[in-house]
């Protein structure tokens, strides 16, 4: 498992750091014990994300997720995702995601981070856009992300608007390393 400096891989108590022995159902029962981060104890953040398809619209968002409680936590998952009409959750448009990749435990401890990308179907042309499917572009000022056992999130863009064709969003697995 690859991990940043910020989300920790788990340990059990018969695996320290620099073990090199058989440990691999040592780490999966510590991973398994380590509660699922609490909605209220995560900061999330979105930006733009570097590698994006081509068009006029947001086209790939990245979502940074924080562990701000004072306890080690584990995030997990594919996330859900709804774009909060009006600003508000109460008005989300849910959107069909499509999952990427396969979904391992991530374990942060205080301060600890890890992410997922989201890339839309992308708008195309200049001024208010088009989709290729003949669909109109929709344009949220923020989104509801959700991940399991994590709650839901409302989250919006350091520099901008959500804007999608087709209410399709693919979507990573929690991970530990910022994707691009």
């Amino acid at each position: 498992m690859t991990t940043s400096p910020s989300a920790e891989p788990a340990r059990s108590a018969s695996s320290p750091a620099g073990d090199v022995g058989d440990v691999g159902a040592d780490v999966t029962e510590a991973a398994a014990a380590t509660p699922a981060c609490k909605a209220g104890g995560l900061a999330v953040t979105a930006h733009q994300a570097a590698h994006r398809p081509s068009g006029t619209g947001t086209g790939a968002a990245v979502v940074e997720f924080t562990n701000t409680s004072a306890k080690t936590c584990r995030l997990k998952g594919h996330p859900s995702v709804a774009g909060a009409g009006n600003g508000s959750p109460g008005h989300n448009s849910p959107l069909a995601v499509t999952p990427k990749g396969s979904a391992s435990a991530v374990t942060l401890a205080p301060k600890g981070r890890a992410w997922v990308k989201l890339t839309f179907v992308q708008v195309q042309g200049e001024g208010d856009g088009y989709c290729a499917s003949g669909a109109d572009p929709v344009v949220y000022p923020t989104l509801v992300v959700g991940l399991p056992g994590s709650g839901k999130h409302q989250v919006a863009l350091d520099d901008g608007q959500f804007a999608e064709c087709d209410n399709k969003v693919t979507a990573t697995a929690v991970s530990a390393v910022e994707p691009s």
